[in-house]
């Protein structure tokens, strides 16, 4: 962007951004905290997010990466034991990516201060302001996809 930010965008906006922004630092030291690579904790993060797995070309597209990256993303993750490849639910001739049990904790333990930290922040608003809040960062969320597609 070019230009002063703060002189074209609302305050509520540069929050965002500066959000967008920590969380990006949130992931890289979550990585550290498993000891894998930034783009593999982001992967993870797509797979422990679906509820049937990825394939492992959907996990590409998601993350950027072409089909033969993504297949050296998951033997990395496999080997780390943190994916696993399985038939694909409804078509056994495809594999799916799913995050392993052993993944999910690690995740979890590594995730609960920040969490935790989150959770006092919500509890500080109102039922009310709760539900614009959800709103709200619905409709963003609904734009920064909107964005990534094209």
């Amino acid at each position: 962007m070019s230009g002063h930010p703060a002189q074209r965008h609302s305050d509520l906006a540069l929050a965002i951004r500066e959000m967008l922004q920590a969380n990006g630092e949130a992931t890289h030291s979550l990585a550290a905290r498993l000891g894998v690579g930034g783009t593999d904790a982001i992967a993870l993060d797509h797979l422990l997010s679906s509820d049937d797995g990825l394939g492992p070309t959907e996990l590409g597209q998601r993350l950027g990466i072409r089909s033969a990256s993504a297949t050296t993303l998951v033997d990395r993750l496999q080997a780390t034991g943190h994916a696993q490849r399985v038939p694909h639910p409804s078509d056994r001739r495809r594999q799916t990516v799913v995050a392993t049990p052993h993944a999910r904790e690690q995740v979890v333990r590594a995730l609960t201060p920040l969490l935790d930290r989150i959770e006092e922040a919500a509890a500080r608003l109102s039922p009310e302001q709760a539900e614009v809040t959800v709103a709200f960062l619905r409709e963003v969320t609904a734009a920064m996809r909107d964005y990534a597609a094209g």
